[in-house]
């Protein structure tokens, strides 16, 4: 991942970079591996994300064709 500080503006390009770690999930991942994670738990979480995300597109998609 990649900044340029423009007119030696580091407040900018630090702001710059957070954003772009925040989109990239970089975050998140730390959150997850802080620590060890069993593999019951790692299986849960990610059926619940999957959830989480079908139930998003199917959202989208009955906005945008109406069923």
């Amino acid at each position: 991942m990649e900044v340029n500080v423009n007119d030696n503006n580091v407040d900018h390009a630090l702001r710059i970079l957070k954003k772009k770690m925040q989109r990239e999930g970089v975050y998140r991942d730390m959150k997850i591996h802080r620590h060890f994670e069993k593999p019951s738990e790692k299986r849960a979480r990610k059926r619940v994300e999957s959830l989480r995300r079908t139930r998003k597109l199917s959202r989208r998609r009955l906005e945008r064709e109406g069923y």
